[in-house]
């Protein structure tokens, strides 16, 4: 798990099981966070609620400054933590699907299993959706296999691709999440709606 396992920390063994325990941690604080709503999901589209935006830029803001940190003092080394390539069509078709999807249901692949476990109808016919989409998926990949594949432009890191430094990277991205925090505010002022 991350760079413990490839440093020798600890063994390959204990990697399922940090899997399972952080998992199972990020799911409960999902719901206790009421993610498991979906109308609370679909409301950062409609800017009626913009908590799930602002607590997954306050997480990837904190990920990010976490392990720019960790790489200064020496924890960590960057060029260990893996980044998946990126296919640029599918990437923007999966999105597209994605976001289609994610307003349509209400719920992203994550959060709906957070709802299932606590007894969402709504979430378990949203599952019933995802494994679909998979079958169709998988059984048209061979027509669909070229298309997937096209657009490899490998590892990107946004900070290469911009030419600047990763601290420099997570200034900017710190202004970003401050700016949508204050455009979340704004929205959720301009179309307010009565508690769900």
């Amino acid at each position: 798990m991350g760079p413990l396992i490839p440093q020798e920390i600890i063994g390959q063994d204990w990697n399922l099981f940090i899997a399972f325990v952080v998992g199972i941690g990020f799911g409960f604080i999902l719901e206790q966070a009421g993610f498991s709503s979906s109308r609370k999901l679909a409301g950062v589209f409609y800017g009626y609620d913009t908590v799930v935006l602002k607590v997954f830029f306050g997480a990837a803001v904190t990920a990010m400054l976490g392990l720019l940190f960790f790489s200064l003092f020496g924890w960590i080394d960057l060029n260990l933590v893996y980044v998946n390539p990126t296919f640029l069509g599918s990437a923007i078709v999966g999105g597209i699907i994605m976001g289609i999807g994610f307003i349509s249901g209400g719920f992203c692949p994550g959060v709906s299993f957070s709802a299932i476990a606590i007894g969402k109808i709504d979430a378990m016919v949203f599952l019933g959706g995802i494994f679909i989409g998979i079958f169709m998926f998988a059984e048209a990949y061979p027509l669909l296999e070229s298309f997937y594949m096209s657009g490899n432009l490998g590892a990107l890191k946004l900070s290469d691709v911009l030419g600047i430094s990763g601290g420099a990277l997570a200034f900017l991205v710190i202004i970003a999440a401050l700016v949508m925090f204050w455009l979340g505010d704004l929205a959720e002022k301009k179309f307010p709606r009565e508690e769900y």
